[in-house]
């Protein structure tokens, strides 16, 4: 699923920022937030797209 690879990619790309932000670099702490803001938004993407996937089966 295209969402799913999204997500796991933001996950990947945050590692540093997140690291950088627990060593007190306030910059690296903005970039994180706005990267756990796109997770958790291609969260919400990947369970409503199981969502559908389930309910389509269901309709047949």
């Amino acid at each position: 699923m295209e969402t799913f690879e999204r997500l796991k990619k933001l996950i990947l790309e945050s590692e540093e920022d997140v690291r950088k932000a627990e060593g007190g670099n306030k910059a690296a702490g903005t970039r994180a937030r706005q990267t756990m803001q796109d997770i958790k938004n291609a969260a919400q993407e990947v369970r409503e797209k199981i969502l559908e996937l389930r309910n389509a089966g269901q309709s047949s």
